[in-house]
């Protein structure tokens, strides 16, 4: 008896698109773990659970709270599953990048002191999303696009 299953370098193969979201995702991760670490987040001591009297600044230049430490460590754990499928990372890239085109956004139109700005932001958080959302929708759309088109020969 034969068996005609495909080799498992071929059946493990991961398209371009899950491969970034992969990268994404572990930056992410990274990203969400150090907004924790003393030395790498300044003024940790002064952390909060959210809202802009957090203090706390990841690098000296990301302020940062523990629910915007908490969104970096969900948006990793979603990338990262984006391994396991072509269309999941396809999605968390589109998707993940219009959510912070709202960040952005949300960023430059709520005031930095006010209660509204919850998650907290700062002017580098603001442009930093901006360039996320391009990177996330560009890369999910070209690299999602070029994937389907492999797929279909």
């Amino acid at each position: 008896m034969t068996s005609h299953t495909a080799p498992l370098s071929t059946r493990t193969a991961r398209t371009s698109v899950q491969l970034v979201s992969g990268i994404f995702g572990a930056v992410f991760l990274l990203v969400g773990i150090l907004g924790f670490v003393p030395g790498i987040t300044q003024d940790l001591d002064t952390i909060m659970f959210a809202g802009q009297h957090s203090e706390a600044v990841l690098l000296g230049i990301f302020q940062v709270s523990v629910l915007h430490n908490i969104v970096h460590l969900l948006f990793g754990i979603v990338g990262l599953l984006g391994l396991r499928s072509r269309g999941l990372a396809r999605a968390f890239l589109i998707v993940g990048g219009i959510v912070y085109a709202v960040l952005w956004i949300y960023g430059l139109v709520v005031p930095m002191e006010s209660m509204g700005n919850f998650v907290p932001l700062n002017t580098a958080d603001n442009w930093l999303h901006f360039v996320l959302a391009v990177a996330m929708v560009t890369t999910g759309i070209v690299f999602g696009r070029k994937s389907h088109a492999a797929a279909k020969r």
